[in-house]
């Protein structure tokens, strides 16, 4: 039944919503990812500006880190070997696919994230797919909120947090010979530590330890590259000719190439499930369409950069075979390719490497189930501090069980969880694209930092405590408007 279900969902639903909202929406906004890909770096130097931890806002960058910390996992490493495996060199191409759309994808909702949040009593913000369903689309809608919010508990609350601490505890079995058990309960020790202090200690935690992981990783990735540059551009010819049938069938042909290129790079980068949103809603910025241009770059990040690091190693190592890999030695073949490009010491890179990437994933899972929470039931602390001693308990018995069957379960309930997200965006491609035209229209009047009025949306059902400004940001923005056009003075 999981099989089936996984067919129809992945071969066929969400090929034509994902293509239908990705490139629908690239068209719509005149390919917004491209059209602001350097303004992505403005803003990030900028978003410390804009930083407010006295009331519980997170800035720009620490939204960014955060769902970066969410996005960059076990689909980067173990994710990708099994898409090469499975769907041969071609998989990545399709992931590459699935990234550049999805960064369109990731616009619109974090964009509509942000635009439809709530400001919570203790000054912090929540919102997400279920908020931006329900005020965005109406109370006739109610129930797709629920429903979402039940499955993003189920999917990252629950199973994902268990495959996470799974890749983790056979990982350090395979390079140290730890016992699965003792590397669930120290995981178990940490996570426990770092949620019971909320979403401002997660974030604290992500801003520090995830550039350092990713970065690291890069770092030798690229010594990879440099190692092996002669050979590169025979791999992405190898890539590009498997992607369209063009070499002899390798994991199974141009149907597997493409729906392992989808569902491992919609696992990776998590563009269109709805997952960035949540965390992309509690930033304070100026615009929404700010948050959206920062989401964006966080897909390039993970599916661009860090998913081509991984399948680069992999086919330009002589650990790849076709023959003789499986699904099963998915993280076994990472290591082993590291391991045969810089010695034995790479298989622990990658152990390591794989441990701080599920770490900070299982924070991001955790938040994402609290926010959940939150959508049916504000301020019960007695129900979070359960959903807490749940996902430590989830981390321990992840990492001792065989979650063959969770995989197949957790497939099922994302591409239910992206189905239901994007529909909420085909139905709102309309308010994603007004807010993306107030953002152009500032830009050409000269506005160097656009700003959001919310009062000038009345029919949007926006909350205006979300939007207030503070006194600090109005003195600045008056600064800007000064220099700014008369038209836009206006």
């Amino acid at each position: 039944m999981l099989d089936f279900l996984n067919d129809l969902l992945w071969g066929k639903v969400l090929l034509v919503l994902l293509i239908a909202v990705g490139a629908g929406f690239t068209v719509a906004s005149r390919f917004v990812q491209f059209r602001y890909f350097g303004r992505m770096f403005q803003i990030l130097g900028a978003s410390q500006a804009f930083k407010r931890d006295k009331h519980g806002h997170l800035s720009s960058f620490q939204a960014l880190v955060l769902s970066v910390a969410g996005r960059v996992g076990g689909g980067n490493i173990a994710g990708v070997a099994v898409a090469i495996t499975l769907g041969g060199p071609g998989a990545v191409f399709w992931m590459w696919m699935v990234g550049l759309m999805g960064m369109a994808t990731s616009f619109l909702e974090c964009t509509l994230a942000q635009t439809y949040k709530q400001a919570e009593p203790d000054g912090t913000y929540r919102g997400g797919p279920a908020y931006y369903i329900r005020k965005g689309l109406g109370s006739r809608w109610s129930w797709l909120a629920g429903l979402y919010s039940i499955l993003l508990l189920v999917t990252f609350g629950f199973g994902f947090t268990a495959l996470q601490s799974y890749a983790v505890a056979t990982s350090f079995g395979d390079a140290f010979g730890v016992p699965v058990l003792y590397s669930g309960l120290a995981l178990a020790l940490l996570v426990g530590l770092i949620i019971f202090g909320g979403i401002k200690r997660i974030a604290r935690i992500s801003e520090v330890l995830v550039p350092f992981m990713a970065g690291g990783y890069i770092l030798i990735a690229l010594l990879v590259l440099i190692l092996n540059i002669g050979e590169l551009p025979a791999v992405i010819t190898l890539i590009v000719k498997s992607a369209f049938g063009l070499e002899p069938a390798i994991g199974g042909g141009i149907g597997a190439a493409i729906m392992m290129g989808v569902k491992r790079g919609l696992f990776s980068n998590e563009a269109g499930l709805g997952s960035a949103p949540n965390v992309a809603a509690v930033a304070y910025v100026p615009h929404p369409a700010n948050q959206g241009i920062v989401q964006a770059f966080s897909v390039f990040i993970d599916t661009v950069i860090i998913c081509s690091a991984t399948a680069f190693m992999i086919l330009l190592s002589g650990a790849y075979d076709p023959a003789s890999t499986n699904e099963v030695a998915g993280i076994a073949l990472t290591q082993a390719s590291m391991a045969d490009h810089v010695g034995e010491w790479g298989r622990t890179f990658v152990s390591l490497a794989l441990l701080l990437f599920a770490f900070s994933t299982i924070l991001y899972n955790y938040y994402l189930g609290e926010n959940s929470l939150n959508f049916f039931s504000r301020d019960n602390h007695t129900l979070f501090n359960a959903f807490r001693v749940t996902i430590v308990l989830l981390v321990c018995w992840g990492a001792t069980t065989d979650l063959g069957t969770v995989f197949g379960f957790a497939d099922v309930t994302m591409g239910l969880l992206a189905v239901a997200n994007l529909i909420a965006l085909i139905l709102l491609f309309k308010p994603g694209l007004r807010i993306l035209r107030d953002f152009d229209s500032q830009i050409r009047d000269g506005i160097k930092q656009p700003i959001f009025d919310a009062t000038q949306h009345p029919d949007m059902d926006l909350d205006p405590k979300a939007w207030e400004i503070e006194p600090e940001d109005l003195e600045r923005m008056h600064d800007v408007l000064g220099n700014a056009p008369a038209r836009a003075r206006q």
